[in-house]
């Protein structure tokens, strides 16, 4: 094995450490050295060949281990593999149903602020430093991580949110959109969606009737699901699905739901696609995503006759999308999709990330009694018994805004956000090399007592007007240039939901469910939270 043990030596590697790391490199090694020598012996190998090969794959692991050596000085947990670092881990983890980012606040707090994770030849740097965390994520100097946003340009060769919004990784494509989109949620344009907040909120409560009449077990992570994607539809887009109404037809949360669970494949496992056994799968995502974008294709092209014949159209999300792609005589195939990735951008997000909150609410206001008793005495006190829910009670509903923050604390339903580092700097002390790319998880952070005392409480109180203010730690819409857009949107619309749930009804949860949480991209209960509905003595 001289001739490769040589070139690991070159560069500075322990041979026996590295041996024994992972014994199949060493057998590998020997193999290949053989086979060297046999080619040596008058052996011909053309062009492609077996030699070729593996010298490349020996190339690999002496650049793997390279990687290893820059970035050891880093803590992190001991690597499963020489070659696929910490992969074993996440597949073990998700085989058994465990939840990754558990294990990720276990690393945390076993290897400190900052820490590293290797995949292959790939190093991410996690941390949970606020001074980083400010530093990082408020920069526009800071890209999103090309290695995590690039992969949801598609999913297994299906064009899934391309360069859209949350995607773009170019600042400049990034800023462009976001200043078009602007308008579609300013303060005064909010303002004028209450009465489809409360339309399509009134909807729910006609369903949760039903089920309080009938004394039926409520699905309401599926309700919540169905109210969201009814009012990002019409207020974003101008369409009037009407799940609650029509018996769940639509096949969108359908196709939202396989669209996720492809990206958290796509990303965790660089090998699924390879996979002869995922074909099914991944053809169904390939379709869900087909059936989103030729939906977004038809909304469009009925946006654009309806401008063009001079109709009043409303300045909401779809208006601001058809604007951003510029003249239609000068559009290009490529402005065209990019239209179409910012509409399965909005479509997803401005459904999914709301549904989950309002869920993991229940969830906790169920186990809650206590807490349950407050908000409800607090929507009685400002809503009392009217129908339709102001803009200005939003406002007095402060103790209803607390509970909202506490549940995004400890379910925020997108979990984590990453960086590129191009140029070295420093973190809590720790040399960072550039082109790293760095990971941030307010799931983590929300977790950590070091940040707030008895971490796994549910306790509005943490977000009392008077209470400390988290110091960049708490952080479930991202922070900085590349926030989350619709944060006003979202709030505003799971404070209308939740004020009239609470003013109509009682609640319980049904004896015996999960309160475990599943991953499928954003976070969401996996029990479904199912709950038995009661009407409150004011019937309305």
């Amino acid at each position: 094995m001289g001739t490769y043990m040589m070139k690991l030596k070159e560069l500075g590697a322990n041979q026996e450490t590295v041996l024994r790391e992972n014994s199949e490199l060493k057998e590998i090694i020997f193999m290949i050295d053989e086979e060297r020598n046999g080619a040596g012996s008058g052996t011909v190998r053309g062009v492609g060949g077996g030699s070729t090969s593996s010298t490349a794959f020996l190339g690999y692991c002496l650049y793997i281990k390279y990687i290893h050596m820059k970035y050891d000085h880093i803590p992190g947990p001991p690597r499963d593999s020489f070659l696929f670092g910490h992969t074993p881990t996440f597949f073990r983890v998700m085989r058994s149903g465990g939840f990754i980012h558990d294990t990720l606040l276990e690393w945390c707090e076993t290897y400190g602020p900052v820490f590293r994770i290797n995949v292959l030849h790939i190093v991410m740097i996690t941390t949970t430093c606020p001074e980083a965390t400010k530093e990082i994520l408020m920069s526009p100097k800071y890209p999103k991580a090309k290695s995590v946003y690039k992969k949801l340009f598609n999913l297994f060769g299906q064009r899934f949110l391309g360069n859209g919004l949350v995607t773009a990784q170019n600042h400049e494509l990034w800023y462009k959109q976001r200043r078009i989109m602007d308008p579609a949620f300013s303060s005064l344009y909010l303002r004028g969606l209450m009465g489809t907040f409360n339309e399509r909120a009134e909807n729910l409560m006609s369903k949760l009737t039903e089920a309080a009449d009938e004394k039926t077990e409520a699905k309401m992570l599926h309700l919540v699901n169905c109210v969201t994607l009814d009012v990002i539809a019409k207020v974003a887009f101008g369409v009037d699905l009407e799940l609650l109404k029509n018996n769940d037809d639509s096949p969108f949360p359908k196709a939202i739901e396989m669209c996720l669970k492809g990206m958290v494949c796509y990303l965790r496992d660089s090998f699924f696609e390879f996979k002869p056994k995922n074909r099914p799968f991944m053809n169904e995502v390939r379709e869900a995503c087909r059936l989103l974008r030729t939906t977004g294709a038809q909304w469009i092209k009925n946006r654009k006759t309806a401008i063009q014949n001079g109709d009043d159209v409303p300045k909401d999300i779809l208006t601001q999308i058809i604007k951003s792609a510029g003249k239609e005589e000068s559009m290009t195939k490529e402005d065209e999709e990019l239209m179409l990735d910012n509409f399965v951008t909005f479509f997803i997000a401005g459904q999914e990330t709301t549904a989950n909150q309002l869920a993991f609410c229940i969830m906790e206001l169920g186990r809650h009694p206590d807490i349950l008793e407050k908000v409800t005495k607090e929507v009685d006190d400002v809503i009392g018994m009217k129908q339709d829910i102001t803009y200005d009670d939003l406002g007095k509903l402060v103790y209803l805004g607390q509970v909202l923050k506490e549940t995004l604390r400890l379910y925020p339903t997108a979990p984590g956000t990453s960086r590129d580092i191009h140029e070295d700097i420093v973190i809590d002390g720790i040399h960072i090399p550039g082109g790293t790319t760095c990971a941030f998880s307010s799931y983590v952070t929300g977790r950590m007592d070091k940040f707030f005392k008895d971490p796994l409480t549910f306790d509005p109180d943490r977000f009392h007007p008077d209470a400390p203010k988290p110091y960049y730690c708490y952080y479930p819409f991202a922070l900085g240039p590349r926030a989350c857009l619709g944060k006003n949107f979202a709030q505003m619309e799971a404070k209308v939901v939740m004020a009239k749930l609470l003013q109509r009804f009682d609640f319980t949860l049904t004896p015996g469910q999960s309160f475990d949480i599943l991953d499928t991209g954003s976070l969401r209960p996996k029990s479904g939270v199912v709950c038995l509905i009661n009407h409150r003595n004011h019937k309305k």
